[in-house]
């Protein structure tokens, strides 16, 4: 675990931490706060109490009752289960089951209508696929208090869905190897693990590191303000979604819980400066790790790139700290991880003008505008018979959008970039109940263009709509519709303050000053050359193609609305700022001049047909190996305790992916000393070591956690002298 040293030589009693090292390095920085930063730390949690994050006690108490409530509800099924399994009056009487809670809740940063986690434990003799799904989701389909029912068996963890007095559910269950459930069960000893099946693994999991992530951080309260500011932040930029490929609640808690570990005297607004600091230097796919990754005679698999050839595709580890230790973040793509290295530099700017007392921290948590940033956008119409209905589809196809985003980044060669926006969006004027995501679209920077070449990605939509329509539980009136659209047909609905923006507004191009990340902003040059290319027409291709197809999926509802999208083909001139094109198109997106895919399509293209696809293929998890170079702008910052001076510098990342036959590192300007340290040229502040090079590296073949991740920490360390 490495040695003590670190905390112990704080004298700082505003900080009472304790004598001992947290983490697998040393800290970068033993300074605590100023008056400054413990002032800017009370307004913070000023600012976060005023955005209403901190439920009422109220509400607490309501949570508490419901928790109550629910066990007793369990503990009653697995008494009824004890008797109808013939088990002895005894055993009845001593029948218990538990509820646990992980997530936000267990982390103590959840806020008002936060989703509430829990875990029942159950005796060895109750399963999950009877008498969980079965037996105790009718006792909960007769209790009043109990709405919005619905199980999800098949999913990779397991889970029960429900309103339970208006506070949404997510009940999972796990089954240990007891015939009594302990009432004093210490969830974080590695025993309960012991003859248990990878879903109940998988469900035993969230408790347990809830519970590592709070003994691994030097202060929890600060952990909890941080962890709850930067929640908010990723919400408000577009940039908190598991599902869609971003990061999850689990992933936000662990990549702040690495910086309070780097930063074990700072106070919740140094840490928050400081996460954004450290993670834009981050040099994926280097591991996120709070503790060493622990190997158990147990068996289970853990994250490991030497053994398991999918751990080397992925490109964010953030690596969980209880055994069996896995990466919390394998939905990450190249896309969503461009996005998200964007996101960190806004960050990072933001909270340095912070620092500076330019702006306040409101400035940090601007809403991002997501449709100003594109030109060119899918739109995924999702619409059933009923609510219910949409519930359980509307969950099925948004699991699905990150293979779509996938199989663009595969079938392009990485050149087409998707930006996938976990906002969902309603149509309440439609008949039929509805729902919307949207994607945005463009050209990867830097790309060479050739007249006339093209993205031809339409049979990538149809393979997505393929694999989407296998879904096991489809119903009349399912329906899902793939459309391509530009700015200006953005539907009205999409914008809640009821209007739509046709120039970027300021906020957007601040947020945007370079092209480096979007290539909407031009400039006065840019403009006349654009200017004096719309005269000639006669010259520039068609961007979009659109093809019909027919219906494949007899419907029985399709003549009663239930199933339409308003596809009432139009050309796009007649198309007014509240109207939008319902065509559903295969798409191909030119990949010629980026200023021409701003024009408007012609009549002649507007000729299309919705349609629902038939079933013909399915899609791998794996999706297929992402692009594996991109570039990013590396800031750091050498402060002292009045003024923070940026240095920036660029660096690019090269071929970072690690392959089963050979292992290195692309990156031509790192080199590999024998002592394993990592060094660059021209960069002197950089994060962890590359772990999974000096995995490969060691002739051994055995984890050197701590060596491998001091040498890069010092430097980082370089820039934090105060």
């Amino acid at each position: 675990m490495g040695s003590s040293e670190g905390l112990g030589a704080s004298s700082k009693p505003s900080t009472q931490a304790p004598p001992k090292q947290y983490g697998v390095t040393k800290p970068i920085s033993m300074a605590g706060p100023t008056v400054l930063d413990l002032k800017k730390t009370q307004q913070l949690e000023k600012f976060l109490a005023d955005s209403g994050l901190y439920e009422s006690k109220e509400e607490a108490s309501k949570r508490e009752e419901v928790l109550q409530r629910l066990e007793q509800i369990v503990k009653s099924w697995v008494k009824q289960l004890t008797r109808l399994k013939g088990y002895t009056d005894q055993m009845v009487e001593d029948a218990n089951a538990a509820i646990v809670t992980f997530g936000s809740y267990r982390l103590g940063v959840h806020g008002p209508g936060a989703d509430l986690d829990t875990l029942c434990i159950g005796p060895s003799y109750v399963n999950r696929e009877e008498d969980f799904f079965y037996t105790l989701h009718d006792i909960l389909a007769n209790v009043d208090e109990v709405t919005e029912l619905q199980p999800v068996p098949d999913a990779h963890v397991p889970v029960m869905k429900f309103k339970f007095h208006g506070i949404s559910i997510d009940l999972l269950y796990a089954s240990i190897s007891c015939l009594i459930v302990p009432h004093e069960l210490d969830i974080s000893d590695v025993s309960v693990l012991h003859n248990v099946d990878e879903p109940t693994v998988r469900s035993l999991n969230g408790c347990r590191v809830a519970d590592q992530i709070l003994k691994l951080v030097p202060n929890v309260e600060y952990f909890r303000t941080t962890l709850r500011c930067l929640k908010f932040w990723a919400k408000r930029r577009g940039v908190y979604s598991n599902v869609t490929g971003f990061l999850g609640g689990v992933n936000w808690a662990l990549l702040v819980a690495r910086v309070c570990q780097l930063y074990p005297n700072a106070v919740p607004s140094m840490l928050v400066s400081r996460f954004f600091r450290v993670y834009t230097q981050w040099r994926w796919p280097n591991p996120v790790m709070l503790c060493p990754i622990e190997e158990n005679e147990l068996g289970f698999s853990v994250w490991d790139p030497r053994r398991n050839p999918r751990d080397r595709t992925h490109l964010m580890p953030i690596i969980t700290p209880a055994y069996p230790c896995m990466n919390s973040s394998y939905n990450v793509s190249t896309s969503t991880l461009r996005v998200m290295m964007e996101q960190f530099e806004y960050g990072n700017r933001i909270s340095g003008d912070i620092e500076l007392n330019k702006v306040c921290w409101s400035a940090l948590f601007e809403p991002y505008i997501f449709f100003e940033g594109y030109k060119n956008f899918l739109q995924i119409d999702i619409v059933a018979a009923d609510v219910d209905d949409l519930r359980a589809w509307k969950g099925w196809v948004e699991s699905r959008l990150r293979q779509l985003t996938l199989m663009i980044e595969r079938d392009t060669f990485g050149k087409l970039q998707c930006h996938p926006y976990p906002q969902e969006y309603i149509d309440a004027s439609r008949q039929c109940a509805h729902s919307a995501f949207f994607m945005g679209l463009q050209r990867k920077q830097g790309e060479a263009v050739q007249e006339g070449q093209q993205f031809d990605i339409r049979g990538t939509v149809e393979e997505f709509r393929h694999s989407v329509n296998m879904y096991m539980f489809w119903k009349p009136g399912m329906d899902i519709h793939v459309s391509h659209v530009r700015r200006r047909q953005i539907p009205c609905y999409a914008f809640p303050d009821g209007y739509k923006r046709t120039r970027p507004s300021k906020s957007a191009q601040l947020e945007n000053p370079s092209k480096s990340f979007h290539e909407n902003e031009i400039s006065g040059s840019e403009l006349g050359e654009r200017n004096s290319k719309r005269k000639h027409d006669d010259r520039v291709k068609q961007d979009v193609k659109l093809k019909r197809h027919s219906p494949s999926r007899p419907l029985e509802s399709s003549t009663k609305g239930n199933l339409c999208l308003g596809a009432c083909d139009m050309p796009v001139d007649s198309v007014s700022d509240c109207q939008v094109s319902k065509n559903v198109e295969s798409v191909n997106l030119s990949n010629s001049v980026q200023d021409e895919l701003d024009r408007r399509m012609s009549p002649e293209a507007q000729t299309g047909s919705a349609s629902n696809s038939s079933v013909v293929t399915s899609i791998s998890s794996d999706g297929g190996s992402p692009e594996d170079i991109r570039s990013v702008s590396v800031a750091g910052y050498a402060e002292d305790n009045t003024r923070a001076v940026e240095a920036t510098t660029n660096c690019r990342f090269e071929d970072t992916t690690y392959r089963a036959d050979s292992v290195k590192l692309g990156n031509h300007n790192i080199l590999t000393c024998g002592n394993n340290e990592v060094l660059q040229d021209g960069l002197q502040t950089q994060l962890e070591p590359n772990a999974m090079s000096g995995m490969f590296l060691d002739s051994k073949e055995s984890f050197h956690t701590e060596a491998m991740q001091k040498s890069a920490i010092r430097r980082l360390s370089l820039t934090s002298t105060a």
